[in-house]
């Protein structure tokens, strides 16, 4: 019985020891992955690529000739079949609804085209040439600093949104605030392939490789080490950023923070088990049981299927066709804006926002024909070359912060995000507010934006 106990033991003992290096192995810090910052993405060869590092002025008017066209679209008579009986957006976009959208746009909007396209431009907008690409960006410097720090600031938006996202947060960005030391210097460009900017004409152009242009462009402003906000592709490009150049990064600031790591599921499934350990009783709605999270992962996720596998088909569908290119992208100012929304026959899109704010972000992705251009970026982030980088393995030690709005698609706790980020310096939880926090509640986003960076420039406090 003895030699048993003992050979159990060395068998136990063998067992856990291989864990436990299994464990290190995996959690450990992958090294970063070499890339190529200077690679082209641009038409032809880059060979005969001569890159103009000028920044210059550029205007976002829509041609006359497109907008009568739309308007003459928007005419045509709309034979849609009426919505199952008792549903609201439950099945998608409701058809009764989604025509009186189109009465608006068309009789009421486009109207005053004029004066929405001049509300566009309240910001300046430039444009230059990176790695073989146009890119657009809106770059708004504060007018008065009242002895406030300035500080840089890159804003990066997602899909199915815009710069147009930022226009309610950009004034708050650049203004001195009595609670706070710093104002911003604010550089929001349109993501490649999005709204103003120059989509790739190569295929693997991903989330690494944009982050290596908006790092760039960055640089090219003078920008040596600058902080970074986003949600959405915007948050996953902006931790993209700090994973390969963490040397440029003052701090990370994310609506939605996201970590894939291997281990993902083992601490996920640690936080169902045992909840007390990871969730403060005020913070337990802002997380689902496993087969609740994957339900409504699974139900909301479809148009990430195919825009990850055939994205052209789904572009073509939606090019010069308004009305479709509308249920498609304001269906998620919906639902993703509070999942309850489903059962209300306008899908509460006026709850929360205006139809002319919504209007405006589709008119930006007709006007500049890109919605095949920004669903590719969805192909190219899930493919193998993208996922073999393995980005979420390397560590991030740069100040990050964290603001959870709870009707977001997902959260994850401080404990699943630790798996990458190392210095979470600021975690946040508030009981309003959706996936479009920078367009619904700006004065909360900025709020809790500015409460992350006087942190990461906190002074140390003297030992008493």
């Amino acid at each position: 019985m003895g030699t048993l106990l003992r050979i159990t033991f060395v068998v136990l003992a063998i067992v856990v020891g291989f864990g436990v290096h299994r464990y290190q192995k995996i959690t450990s810090s992958a090294p970063i992955p070499e890339l190529n910052d200077a690679e082209y993405w641009g038409p032809g060869s880059a060979a005969k690529y001569k890159e103009n590092a000028a920044i210059k002025a550029f205007d976002i008017s829509a041609k006359p000739e497109l907008i009568e066209d739309l308007k003459s679209q928007l005419s045509r008579p709309l034979v849609l079949p009426e919505p199952l009986e008792g549903i609201g957006f439950q099945y998608g976009f409701n058809s009764k609804y989604l025509k009186k959208v189109v009465t608006y746009w068309r009789d009421f909007y486009l109207p005053k085209w004029g004066e929405r396209e001049t509300f566009l431009k309240q910001f300046p907008h430039f444009e230059t040439q990176l790695q073989g690409l146009r890119v657009h960006f809106i770059h708004v410097k504060p007018k008065s600093t009242e002895g406030k720090k300035v500080l840089p600031l890159l804003l990066i938006h997602g899909w199915p949104g815009s710069v147009r996202e930022f226009y309610r947060l950009i004034p708050l960005l650049t203004k001195p605030n009595l609670n706070s030391e710093y104002v911003f210097e604010v550089i929001a460009p349109s993501l490649p392939g999005y709204g103003w900017s120059q989509g790739a004409s190569k295929v693997n152009f991903g989330p690494a490789q944009v982050s290596l242009v908006l790092r760039n462009l960055m640089l090219r402003l003078g920008h040596e080490k600058f902080l970074i906000q986003g949600g959405d592709w915007g948050s996953i490009i902006g931790a993209n950023i700090v994973t390969l150049s963490p040397q440029n990064v003052l701090g990370y600031h994310s609506n939605m923070c996201s970590a894939h790591h291997q281990m993902l599921p083992f601490y996920k499934s640690l936080r169902t088990w045992f909840p007390s350990f990871f969730i403060n009783e005020e913070n337990k709605n802002f997380f689902k049981p496993f087969g609740e999270e994957l339900s409504y992962i699974i139900e909301e996720s479809g148009y990430m299927h195919i825009q990850a596998s055939k994205p052209d088909t789904i572009g073509s569908t939606l090019t010069q066709n308004p009305v479709g290119l509308a249920a498609y992208i304001l269906e998620k100012f919906s639902t993703w804006t509070n999942p309850a929304y489903r059962k209300l026959e306008d899908g509460g899109l006026t709850k929360r926002f205006t139809l002319d704010e919504l209007l405006d972000n589709v008119m930006i992705y007709y006007t500049t024909n890109s919605i095949t251009t920004s669903q590719r970026l969805y192909s190219e982030g899930f493919n193998f070359a993208q996922m073999g980088l393995n980005l979420d393995a390397t560590h991030i030690t740069v100040p990050t912060g964290c603001a959870r709005f709870i009707h977001d698609l997902f959260h994850l706790t401080d404990f699943e995000l630790s798996l990458k980020f190392k210095n979470i310096l600021h975690s946040s939880y508030y009981k309003e507010g959706g996936h479009f926090a920078a367009m619904e509640v700006p004065q909360t986003l900025y709020s809790d934006f500015v409460e992350f960076v006087d942190k990461v420039f906190a002074k140390p406090q003297p030992k008493q």
